[in-house]
């Protein structure tokens, strides 16, 4: 009889430690990333106490890492980019009275064609160009369209509004990729990636008043209302095309996205050319220098693009957006020498600002809400162990013998 009982209580003693390992397994899971680079809902989280878990759990080691230095510093790459399209921009606009935004875009389509379209025309397969096309043709061409409109509206704007109203109002980008994220990527934010995009918005907010005190409000006024609402149809648009380029490139691949977007973006831009802007293509007056600026701006569009999904990659649309509201403020301290602008000390306070807002949103993972696997609990870690067929033991009964039993049994032995 003490045989039984033991080899029972031996038994048991294996099954709890199988559950001990499986309640392991579901933990780490959880603390797992998922396939989009966000860790799956916590349920601290959910009762509201993930909040004040985290800032008792924080370690200033933990944050500045290799990682985040290099996300940094590619996001700022970016910025650099831009404020060379900027510069470019400006320099033909201001000297050379070159005012054609969609043809500057359209050598942009014309070079990602030429790259990645033909990567992909060389692939065989699922991911081939002819296979793409069959499957997602309309997808990318919606996409493409989202993304010729974009670059045209905010270009458009200025003609019509003030550049304090377009640094301004081109943040809106940013509420309008958490929003599409949160539905589309199912992201979950922290309280403190609010806190992180409030302090770059401020950082925003305090260069574009360095503006407005060293007298660099320019910009035309002739139509306040339709320049705002170009610019945050452009935000929009440029929410919309930055969600699907982040679910593009971390589910399917770079070549795929930049090559469907340049395919379709040269044939867009190319038919909005023809008919708005063959007029002012005619009255080019072509020398190098205008052609150096024309192929500069091309050059730095064509490596933003073709970085952004890289550091998208890593981190996520909305960090890399936060990261390059530093855009402006390149183009500030190149035109100091440049364009002689006057300089004030809030541009580095913005500066000093924006990269802390970054920082911080960076420092908390986002996490993604996913369903449950079936029958695992996900309330909570009292009871991580799944309720199936192969997990059901029979509870069997220990009863300890009354003392006659003992004596026989002790007699027995």
């Amino acid at each position: 009889m003490l045989v039984q009982i033991h080899q029972q209580q031996l038994t048991e003693m294996e099954t709890e430690e199988k559950q001990g390992l499986r309640g392991s397994e579901v933990l780490r899971k959880r603390m797992e990333p998922n396939e989009h680079g966000t860790f799956p809902a916590d349920p601290e989280t959910r009762h509201g106490n993930g909040f004040l878990d985290s800032l008792r759990k924080y370690k200033v080691k933990e944050v500045f890492t290799w990682h985040l230095f290099k996300t940094i510093s590619m996001s700022q790459g970016l910025s650099v980019l831009i404020c060379g399209t900027g510069i470019s921009s400006q320099y033909l606009a201001v000297r050379y009275s070159v005012n054609t935004p969609m043809l500057q875009s359209f050598i942009n389509y014309i070079l990602l064609f030429c790259v990645y379209t033909s990567i992909l025309a060389f692939r065989r397969g699922d991911d081939s160009l002819l296979q793409i096309l069959k499957t997602k043709w309309w997808k990318y061409m919606l996409l493409g369209i989202v993304d010729v409109e974009a670059n045209y509206m905010v270009v458009k704007a200025y003609q019509y509004t003030t550049l304090t109203s377009v640094q301004l109002l081109d943040c809106f980008v940013i509420p309008v990729l958490m929003a599409l994220s949160w539905f589309i990527l199912r992201t979950r934010y922290r309280v403190i990636h609010y806190v992180a995009v409030c302090i770059c918005l401020l950082g925003v907010g305090a260069m574009v008043g360095a503006d407005v005190l060293a007298g660099r409000d320019q910009g035309a006024s002739t139509n306040i209302l339709l320049g705002d609402s170009l610019v945050l149809m452009s935000a929009a648009l440029y929410a919309v095309s930055n969600v699907c380029q982040e679910y593009t490139v971390k589910n399917l691949s770079r070549e795929e996205f930049l090559g469907m977007i340049g395919m379709f973006g040269t044939v867009f831009s190319g038919l909005q050319l023809a008919v708005l802007e063959h007029s002012e293509i005619a009255k080019i007056i072509w020398d190098w220098q205008v052609a150096l600026l024309f192929a500069a701006y091309a050059l730095c569009m064509f490596a933003l693009y073709s970085f952004m999904p890289v550091v998208i990659k890593i981190a996520s649309a909305t960090a890399v957006n936060l990261s390059m509201l530093t855009a402006d403020l390149f183009s500030l301290f190149f035109g100091l020498f440049l364009f002689h602008y006057k300089f004030s000390g809030l541009y580095i306070l913005a500066f000093a600002m924006i990269i802390a807002g970054f920082v911080l949103y960076y420092s908390m993972p986002t996490y993604t809400q996913e369903p449950a696997p079936q029958g695992t609990a996900i309330d909570g870690l009292d009871n991580p162990v799944s309720e199936s067929e192969d997990d059901t033991r029979q509870e069997t009964a220990i009863q300890f013998p009354s003392g006659e039993d003992a004596a026989e049994t002790t007699r027995s032995q």
